[in-house]
């Protein structure tokens, strides 16, 4: 997960005073959020926030419920041929685009073709997977997807890329396959319209009365996203009455002061998210073993998870919420000094000092927290620390390469579609390094045999066992220190309804899922 940057609150104040008078008549939904929107290009959305805003923007072939189920949304039905490398989608008849034109499988092929060639965002849950030409037109409602390879998880996968109106893209496609285009504009079937982005403060999305699949009962008509992680102007905004529904990343403090209030609940779920200390495995000192298992010595899981920032015990890589696939007799992590002195001393690094740079969210109050009592531990055992506080978009330029990813990094990470590949592929195979989600640049040809057998591997008692012994070798390689699994929780006024936590990206932010219930 990622977090960003600081908006003041005299910028706020005059955000909220443009907003002023413009809703009277409307149900709107304030919420905060700590980072930006860094894109909204189908083909290019990566990370949490991008997702929050691309979910009511487009829909996709299928969508996904709190329980990790696949349900129908442009398609409204699938079938998959016996050796599991074909499948084949039926559109809705009804389905159309914001712009009342139909839904048809032409726009799929478009997508995905559109997808692989830019290479970004949910491409790489498909290397090795879809090539081009793999996608293919059987008639206007009907779409067949070839697989190069047997992929387990593919179905799982689908949700990820959202379909856009190719007549749209095709007439905007410049000479960059219409990323300029799509990167202030939409054209989805989604059930919002953007109508205002301020890429560092806010963005304003609003209900489209047309919308193919209709509204419930007490529609949200506008959603409107304001920036900012600082803690005095969350609460100003809330006192002020403008709140609605707070960011997951708020402090306890926060939390309480808004329930005190007496108009917020305070709604809270475990998660299949993990939050980590990503260790890059490339660099001085954590390209030695024996100090990343000190670093997990060094780490007071208790003083995080009690008290800087509530949340569940991890063990491993895998969340528990993944029950089936989960390695249930791996230890907990444990904090002891003396063990991490042991290991140092058996380190390459052993009788010196030993320099290393702690990285996290510049501005977030409890990583920072989180490092300081990192710093505190580690310097007793002789470790010289540099801090390294980094707003999220500088994280995820950064960790491109080995050399100017930190030797730790603060990272919460889900998954990006509910199948534990979701949390294995993305951040420990060799061909997703790179990226913000894989700073331990692991790159094992072990670990990588272990997660291709298991996406090859269809049966699922045999899958589960790929994974438990995954989990194993991850462990004791190191790459992370295992903080939490995030418990999320959401200051919500008392007339809205609706937070699911879906174990998919930011799925559980899809408006369509909520309710006011006050008259």
């Amino acid at each position: 997960m990622s977090k960003l940057k600081f908006v003041a609150s005299t910028a706020i104040a005059a955000l909220l005073a443009g907003f002023a008078g413009t809703a009277a008549a409307k149900t709107v939904v304030t919420m905060n959020t700590v980072q930006i929107f860094g894109s909204i290009d189908p083909a290019k959305i990566s990370d949490y926030t991008d997702y929050m805003a691309a979910v009511n923007l487009y829909d996709g072939l299928v969508t996904v419920d709190s329980s990790g189920n696949l349900q129908p949304e442009l398609a409204e039905s699938w079938t998959v041929s016996p050796d599991a490398k074909e499948v084949t989608f039926k559109l809705r008849p009804d389905a159309h685009f914001t712009d009342g034109s139909p839904v048809e499988a032409s726009d799929v092929v478009y997508s995905f073709e559109r997808l692989l060639k830019i290479n970004l965002g949910p491409a790489n849950l498909f290397a090795d997977v879809l090539k081009p030409g793999s996608v293919i037109a059987v008639d206007p409602q009907t779409v067949k997807f070839t697989l190069a390879k047997a992929f387990a998880p593919f179905l799982s996968t689908v949700p990820a890329v959202f379909i856009v109106n190719a007549d749209v893209v095709k007439a905007n496609a410049g000479s960059d396959d219409g990323q300029t285009y799509l990167a202030t504009n939409t054209a989805g079937a989604g059930p919002y319209t953007l109508t205002q982005w301020d890429r560092g403060a806010s963005m304003t999305i609003e209900r489209d009365p047309k919308y193919y699949k209709g509204f419930g009962e007490g529609p949200i008509d506008e959603v409107r996203w304001i920036i900012t992680n600082d803690e005095a102007t969350v609460r100003s905004l809330a006192a002020s009455g403008e709140l609605t529904m707070s960011s997951q990343y708020q402090a306890p403090d926060t939390y309480k002061a808004l329930k005190e209030m007496g108009r917020f609940n305070i709604v809270s779920e475990d998660t299949t998210v993990g939050f980590y200390l990503k260790l890059n495995t490339k660099v001085p000192p954590t390209d030695d073993i024996h100090i990343r298992r000190a670093l997990a010595y060094a780490t007071d899981y208790g003083t995080i998870r009690d008290v800087i920032l509530p949340g569940g015990q991890l063990n491993g890589p895998l969340p528990a919420g993944f029950a089936d696939f989960y390695a249930s007799d791996l230890q907990a992590p444990k904090y002891d000094l003396e063990a991490a002195k042991a290991e140092i001393a058996q380190s390459k690094y052993a009788g010196g000092e030993i320099p290393i740079t702690l990285g996290y969210v510049a501005g977030t109050k409890f990583e920072e927290e989180i490092s300081l009592l990192m710093q505190a531990n580690l310097e007793q055992l002789g470790f010289k620390v540099t801090q390294q506080a980094d707003p999220w978009n500088r994280i995820t330029e950064i960790s491109n390469k080995v050399e100017t990813t930190p030797a730790v990094n603060q990272i919460f990470f889900g998954p990006t579609y509910p199948s534990p590949d979701s949390m294995f592929f993305t951040q420990y195979h060799s061909k997703a390094a790179g990226t913000w989600a894989s700073a331990e640049w692991l790159q094992d040809p072990a670990i990588d045999a272990l997660i291709d057998k298991a996406r090859e591997t269809s049966d699922k008692t045999q899958q589960a066992e790929i994974y438990k012994e995954l989990q194993h070798k991850i462990v004791d390689l190191q790459p992370d220190v295992f903080l939490q699994t995030q418990t999320v929780q959401h200051a919500m006024d008392k007339c809205l309804e609706g937070f699911h936590s879906v174990p998919m990206q930011s799925f559980d932010y899809k408006f369509t899922r909520y309710k006011w219930t006050c008259k």
